[in-house]
């Protein structure tokens, strides 16, 4: 006899093998013990959940000559009929190719006719929401109102494709996504039978992978063992055959991204594909990864959210904690988009690395989420004692040696200039006409003993801003709005400069949030 896939050889072949979808057995259990049985049922759900394999458990069960507590007993004459495909009284249509009118008329003929054995006609139409329009007009007086001995199920991935008026006469049930314990019980259940040395971190594994679909995740199964045949199946094995990455990586190459590492980031990146893993699980991996921290972030009680041992979630709090969390929510936005743009790409790896990139340098961005992050690397640079103060010529040392240096900063400074950039609409509003033109195109940053570093590019606006009356009505419009009195100095930038990465434009932050929130009102 051939080989056969282990998601057939091992379907389940009553209501209590069906795993995961206890809310649906029960209520059909019960509704086939009581005789209460309905004459069109819609079963919705995601791929692998076990919509067609119930349907035949029930068709089975209501032609049972011997069921056992509304289960079928699997050894009459009935029962094994319809195991064996050999039952003329379950048809099962396939609406992907036969979606025509034509169709759908063969149906209508077809009912008419009672079955030659057994109490029910079971008509099992899959994929239903590929019916043409024409199709489920032609469908609707018989669903309404069948024979007696004619009960309609109908499956679907898309129930929202399906008409209003299908719905209507139907009774709906939704069949969840499998959890990963379930689906890890249960391989664990099969490789015990089929006799296969498996590794439980490597089931596991799989299980995930499987994303809730208990067929997809006995066709992983059946991949791994193939290429492993007689040996061990270890959960390094699973990774190399599915072409997924270790979360170690994962913790490394969040390291590098807040250590502004680019070299060691894409190094990482271009040891991933030299392996041979697979892009876009790599990326969905890591987003899932961020999510992970976000909610360790989030609470502390996360131990049945989270699926994983105590070990990994242990070393997850360790590398939550290092992070703040406005800046994580702006890994995870990058790495969502990115998400999105890899579908249609063909150049996987160089999308990759340029969202790597955006990580490791929030300067690139202009937004509020990139300005939280430019403030996060200022203050880690002056809790580590790095100096956050520009290398300057000779002769701009001497311009401004009466100005004190930003030579240590304090985590207060970070604050100070996030207070600002968030009023800075405000602030220069209230300020003449020509000294809000001046500070048009200003840059800010974060200077020593309460002071606040404004950067220009153009030195007759620096000048400008250097008047004893300018400089001091600025002072006191941003001292009144941000509560603390500060003391304001100049720099003069250089494009391209490293020096212009330590300044934020307030301007373009401040047009960006205001559209962002006028969107939100429509």
């Amino acid at each position: 006899m051939s080989y056969q896939a282990l998601y057939r050889k091992w379907r389940p072949q009553n209501f209590e093998d069906v795993k995961g979808q206890e809310h649906i057995v029960t209520t059909l259990k019960n509704q086939i013990r009581l005789g209460r049985i309905g004459h069109a049922y819609l079963f919705c759900g995601t791929r692998g959940t076990g919509k067609t394999t119930v349907a035949k458990i029930f068709a089975k069960a209501v032609n049972c000559q011997h069921p056992v507590d509304g289960s079928p007993c699997g050894e009459c004459d009935m029962c094994r009929a319809i195991q064996n495909q050999s039952s003329m009284n379950v048809i099962e249509i396939d609406a992907a190719s036969n979606n025509g009118v034509d169709n759908i008329r063969e149906i209508r003929d077809e009912v008419e006719y009672s079955p030659t054995e057994g109490r029910y006609k079971v008509y099992i139409i899959d994929e239903v929401h590929m019916l043409s329009p024409g199709a489920f007009n032609a469908l609707l007086k018989t669903l309404e109102e069948p024979p007696e001995y004619v009960i309609f199920i109908l499956a679907t991935t898309e129930a929202h494709k399906i008409p209003v008026t299908v719905l209507s006469r139907c009774q709906r049930y939704d069949f969840r996504r499998i959890t990963v314990d379930t689906i890890t019980a249960r391989l664990a259940e099969l490789a015990q039978k089929e006799e296969l040395d498996v590794e439980d971190k490597a089931l596991r594994y799989i299980a995930k992978a499987a994303d809730g679909s208990m067929r997809d995740a006995l066709s992983l199964l059946d991949r791994c063992v193939a290429f492993y045949l007689n040996e061990r199946l270890t959960y390094e094995h699973v990774l190399d055959i599915l072409g997924a990455v270790d979360t170690g990586v994962f913790s490394r190459l969040l390291r590098c991204v807040m250590d502004q590492d680019v070299a060691g980031a894409l190094k990482l990146i271009e040891d991933i594909v030299i392996q041979g893993r697979e892009l876009g699980q790599f990326v969905t991996d890591f987003t899932w990864y961020l999510r992970n921290l976000m909610l360790v972030q989030s609470s502390d009680q996360l131990e049945d959210v989270l699926d994983m041992s105590s070990e990994n979630l242990a070393a997850l709090k360790e590398e939550a904690a290092r992070i703040k969390q406005a800046v994580l929510m702006r890994y995870i936005r990058i790495f969502s988009e990115l998400t999105n743009q890899l579908r249609y790409s063909t150049q996987k790896r160089v999308l990759i690395e340029l969202a790597v990139v955006k990580l490791c340098k929030p300067q690139m961005e202009n937004n509020f989420e990139s300005v939280l992050n430019r403030l996060a690397v200022l203050e880690d640079m002056m809790e580590r004692g790095v100096a956050a103060a520009p290398v300057r010529t000779a002769a701009e040392t001497e311009k401004t040696a009466e100005e004190p240096a930003p030579q240590s900063l304090s985590p207060a400074q970070a604050e100070d200039v996030e207070a600002v950039v968030a009023q800075w609409g405000k602030i220069i509003s209230e300020l003449e006409m020509s000294t809000m033109m001046m500070l048009k195109d200003a840059l800010v940053s974060a200077g020593a003993d309460n002071q606040i570093i404004l950067g220009f590019h153009d030195d007759m606006k620096k000048s400008y801003f250097d008047a004893e009356g300018h400089r001091t009505s600025v002072e006191k419009a941003v001292s009144e709005h941000i509560g603390k009195e500060v003391h304001i100095i100049s720099r003069l930038l250089e494009n391209g400069r490293a020096e212009e990465a330590l300044f934020i434009n307030p301007n373009k932050i401040h047009l960006e949030h205001v559209e962002f929130i006028d969107e939100d009102r429509d």
